[in-house]
């Protein structure tokens, strides 16, 4: 039986690391949240040399151990507890070549807590374009470690970081400065106190406000009354602490790491200018996305029609091949027409986060964080609400939980009220099913009709957002003091390896997830739709035969005739019937509005929906856009989905709170089922008044 040790991968943000965590785990690794709360949480497997797995863990990006969010919480949490499964056996502290200076700090730190721990010093490719040589044997010497340099891009060293995380008992443990020099008199009390307690240990109970468990529980109540400084003492020595940390890495830098500034090619402030400038920033962010919506429609219209008809061969195979009856009816009309209905969209959702991933990784996205800096300022929002604003185009939820990086609660309120306008993933399917039945293929300036729609679709969703807050502002009085800072990370070609592996997992992330809730949705919706109460239902061929006995219609056609008779008195049908009359004024019938209330559970569900109750009694081999296209009217005539119900229908999934998921993460956010309560009832109501508009104008 093979040994597994659990390692910590620990760095400051945009170092690599999670190029480094890749480049070890490759695809074995999975995301999740740390118990009880939701901050994400990465971690995958590593064969080492000698039968060695490895558990890697890749911690949230922190600069210090003084932690001021909780994602930098997280990490403290963990490396002060033993008790923990996951407490590392050797910690990975990932750095980046160009800066090592600040990347040192927190190195200096995890040693002084007794941690083996192994220094990465990744982008080791740039080293010569930079113009930086480094003494290796020396910088091992003083920092008392081992070093791995390495480069992921040319996958250079990961085999040494490797052999050294597997060697890892053979690495020193001891400090690499004195912390009592500080303030000898405070910490020789302290080590009195406390002779059995690691003193750095000691020292980041008695500053920092974390969980740390049940870890030493009785010992950490009694270190924290300790205080016997004031806060402001505390805060002076912690300003102590920090300057001897840099005096230290400065005079080993001196002698270990050279730069021949004249050799460096920099060419980013360059780059800087033009792409941060006031005007010409937001034209090219501008270019880029309409760019990107063209993409997504044009790439992805092949596999997609290929996937649609191979959904509907599937489904009339499986009715013709196995044996008749409700489990045959069941693949055929609920499971496969449901899976059919969100698998159809995977090649545009990975389109989607093939270019979010390649602006993230080559460093743009940090800019656009700048540059949107400066309009939502206006609105009431802190600089770093961008960064949920943006994520919230992937998904509501892991948006809403980025905002723990916001320390004004206010702030931080107001952003999570918002941020479900953003137009995220599960809203594309949706969108991209209503906009190819309503809107023509034509083209303007070489740009499509419904790439630009879809465009549209995504900027009134930002607008909706950035005019909430500054409603909300005014209404909460909110006065913000906070500064934004954002580190500009360097220029670089996305690694494949890096946008493939999060395609994937992002790409997988959604189908399964979605998947499951479609899976069961579907199968309650085939059954409501397949059986109903009463003579009306029961008799459907009787009395369909009947009322058409001198209408002369093939066997066919009647057959058509007694399904849509037997859809409309099922369960499904009746409670479609009862909700019909509030939706009718928005151009819904009382499918449209099963789809919408069934799709509260997930926006996506709405197509797989349509699919299931399209498909349940057809035996005409249609793709569910064909039968979508084909739906009539029944009050107005000519086609249900024309161009002023798809405008109403596209309107009230823009603005409309149609996510279950999101309204339980708030709740948790906020500790509170009002904020939740106050955003389903605005936000639908909202979106029902704008549909309402949209469509008796448009008709």
């Amino acid at each position: 039986m093979s040994k597994q040790i659990n390692v910590a991968l620990i760095g400051n943000p945009n170092t690599g690391k999670t190029s480094v965590f890749n480049a070890l785990t490759g695809l074995n690794q999975k995301v999740g949240n740390y118990p009880g709360i939701t901050v994400e949480k990465k971690e995958g497997i590593c064969k080492l040399p000698r039968g060695v797995k490895a558990h890697i863990i890749d911690l949230p990006g922190t600069y210090s151990l003084n932690a001021s969010s909780l994602d930098e919480n997280v990490v403290i949490e963990l490396l002060l507890n033993k008790n923990d499964k996951d407490f590392p056996d050797v910690a990975v502290v990932v750095s980046d070549v160009e800066n090592l200076k600040r990347n040192l700090l927190l190195y200096t730190q995890i040693k002084d807590l007794e941690i083996p721990t192994i220094l990465v010093i990744n982008m080791a490719d740039r080293m010569d374009y930079k113009g930086i040589s480094l003494d290796l044997n020396y910088l091992e010497e003083r920092l008392k470690t081992k070093i791995a340099l390495v480069s992921t891009r040319k996958k250079q060293g990961i085999d040494r970081l490797k052999s050294l995380i597997t060697n890892y008992k053979e690495l020193s443990i001891n400090h690499c400065i004195d912390l009592s020099e500080i303030d000898k008199n405070y910490f020789e009390n302290l080590k009195t106190a406390f002779p059995n307690q690691l003193l750095y240990k000691l020292w980041l109970v008695i500053t920092q406000d974390v969980n740390f468990g049940k870890a030493d529980r009785n010992e950490i109540d009694a270190v924290t009354n300790f205080k016997t400084k004031s806060k402001a003492d505390l805060k002076r020595l912690q300003q102590k602490e920090t300057i001897k940390r840099y005096q230290f890495i400065n005079d080993v830098l001196k002698k270990g790491q050279t730069i021949d500034i004249a050799s460096a090619k920099d060419l980013r402030m360059q780059f800087d200018r033009i792409i941060t400038h006031k005007i010409w920033g937001y034209l090219i962010f501008f270019v880029i996305l309409l760019t990107i919506f063209q993409a997504i429609y044009d790439w992805s219209s092949v596999p997609m029609d290929f996937i649609d008809k191979t959904f509907a061969v599937l489904s009339e195979w499986t009715k013709t091949q196995l044996p008749k009856g409700a489990f045959t009816n069941l693949l055929a009309e609920g499971v496969i027409p449901g899976l059919g209905g969100i698998i159809i969209f995977i090649p545009q959702i990975a389109f989607l986060f093939l270019f979010i991933s390649v602006l993230e990784e080559s460093g743009y996205m940090s800019r656009v964080v700048f540059l949107m800096d400066r309009i939502m300022r206006r609105f009431g929002l802190s600089g770093k609400s961008i960064v949920p604003l943006i994520s919230g185009t992937a998904c509501a939820i892991p948006a809403i939980m980025a905002t723990r990086n916001i320390e004004s609660w206010k702030e931080r309120l107001i952003t999570i009220l918002v941020t479900p306008f953003i137009t995220c993933s599960a809203r594309l399917p949706v969108y991209l099913i209503i906009i190819s039945l309503v809107i023509p293929e034509g083209r303007i300036f070489g740009l499509g009709y419904q790439a630009l729609t879809l465009m549209f679709l995504y900027l009134i969703g930002f607008l909706a957002a950035i005019i909430s807050a500054y409603i909300l502002n005014r209404v909460l009085k909110i006065k913000s003091k906070t500064f934004f800072v954002v580190e500009m990370p360097n220029y670089k070609l996305p690694l494949i390896k890096n946008v493939a592996i999060t395609v994937l997992e992002k790409t997988k992330a959604f189908v399964f997830g979605a998947g499951k809730i479609i899976l069961a949705i579907s199968i309650v919706l085939w059954f409501l739709a397949s059986y109903g109460p009463g003579e009306n239902f029961n008799d459907a061929e009787t009395i369909t035969k009947k009322e058409y006995a001198n209408q002369n219609l093939s066997a066919e056609e009647l057959h058509q005739k007694i399904a849509s008779h037997k859809l409309e008195h099922s369960y499904i049908g009746l409670t479609g019937r009862a909700i019909e009359p509030a939706i009718r004024p928005l151009g819904y019938d009382w499918k449209i509005g099963i789809a919408i209330v069934s799709s509260f559970a997930a926006r996506e569900v709405f197509v797989g929906t349509l699919a299931t109750i399209y498909s349940v009694g057809s035996d005409q081999e249609e793709t569910i856009k064909n039968r979508m296209a084909g739906e009539i009217n029944p009050i107005l005539g000519g086609p249900l989905f024309n161009f002023a119900s798809g405008i109403s229908l596209l309107l009230f999934y823009a603005f409309a709170m149609q996510c279950m998921s999101t309204l339980a993460v708030v709740k948790k956010e906020t500790n509170s089922w009002k904020w939740p309560a106050l955003q389903l009832i605005i936000m639908s109501g909202f979106a029902y008044i704008v549909a309402l508009i949209a469509f008796q104008v448009l008709k």
